[in-house]
């Protein structure tokens, strides 16, 4: 039940990803310790996503005062550079995560800040990762608000009309919230997001170690009620976990549309999952990783295009190295959804 001045109190609501947006948030790499000797190739992945995003809207860019002019010498004009202290640039998790009422006139804009703790303390020194999201929020002159849960971006998707998608594995493991019960932590979605009903898949890929089992390397939606979900072969050792996903959203009242490519790679020595469903969608485009695959590039590319109906200019770029970092474009973005 909602509480007086939380957003979903307020009639605000996290708006799905492909409405417009005002601008994409993203962080340029930095933490050898996670890149080790790829990080030029992490930055130069990222200078990627950025300009193929900022061909249909303006990118910021967050940057440590050390690398913004190599930031800037990277990146499109159409990509704002603003110098502030982080840790990586994995921002979708970090950074804020916006909820409007364009019923107010003009319409209305708050971006809540969650709490940050490097997916459960994995890494030391995350003290600027967990401050940019109220930061980056003043920045894009909007509202803040302090939300009592650790949780990141990359761990939940909604579909606009209400329903949010997240995994047990992942909201529910006790490196994030250990002192609240499932149903508090429904509740603080609920609040906070202005959601009305929480999806819980199991759990996520089995690559997957990092995050815990992020949703947004496994499912997206593509319209109220409509959600894109990984499926694996039977030789595939997810195919049970993808496929108990399957029932429960099904079983939620979800049109499932199936999708069935996913990759590997070798970087560093290390057999990676590079998936394709960790895109990042728009009002006009969808940028997608690929794996330098062809035959499965273009199958993933086809499937995501028929998937949004032929309505969305797909765009590849390069993703193995940030799956190598743990995730991809979706992971690396945040959206500022568009005011008026």
């Amino acid at each position: 039940m909602s509480t007086p001045h939380t957003p979903a109190a307020e009639g605000l609501s996290m708006p799905p990803e492909w409405t417009a947006h005002e601008r994409t948030l993203m962080a340029w790499p930095c933490r050898r310790e996670l890149w080790g000797g790829r990080l030029e190739a992490a930055k130069a992945e990222s200078a990627g996503v950025a300009n193929a995003v900022a061909a249909f809207e303006p990118v910021t860019m967050v940057a440590n005062a050390a690398d913004a002019a190599e930031a800037r010498a990277a990146l499109s004009e159409n990509v704002e550079i603003l110098v502030k202290p982080i840790d990586d640039s994995w921002l979708r998790d970090s950074g804020p995560i916006f909820v409007v009422d364009h019923h107010d006139e003009p319409s209305r804009r708050v971006g809540v800040h969650f709490g940050f703790n490097a997916w459960g303390s994995k890494f030391s020194g995350f003290e600027n990762d967990a401050a940019i999201g109220r930061a980056l929020v003043e920045h894009v002159d909007s509202e803040v608000v302090r939300a009592p849960l650790i949780l990141e971006g990359g761990s939940i998707g909604v579909d606009g009309t209400g329903t949010l998608i997240t995994t047990e594995q992942c909201l529910l493991h006790p490196n994030r919230n250990p002192d609240l019960s499932r149903e508090e932590i429904e509740g603080h979605l609920k609040d906070y997001l202005g959601v009305t009903r929480v999806v819980w898949l199991e759990k996520g890929l089995l690559e997957d170690k990092d995050t815990d089992g992020h949703v947004d390397l496994i499912a997206a939606f593509l319209a109220p009620g409509r959600l894109l979900l990984q499926r694996c072969a039977p030789d595939n050792p997810n195919h049970d976990t993808m496929a108990r996903n399957r029932e429960i959203a099904v079983a939620a009242g979800i049109d499932v549309v199936d999708f069935d490519p996913l990759a590997y790679a070798s970087v560093e020595g290390e057999e990676v999952v590079a998936s394709y469903m960790n895109f990042y969608v728009g009002e006009r485009f969808v940028v997608v990783p690929v794996a330098g695959q062809p035959d499965l590039d273009a199958e993933a590319l086809a499937a995501i295009d028929a998937a949004y109906g032929g309505a969305k200019e797909v765009v590849g770029v390069p993703g193995v190295v940030h799956a190598f970092g743990g995730g991809g474009p979706h992971c690396i973005t945040q959206q500022v959804p568009a005011l008026g």
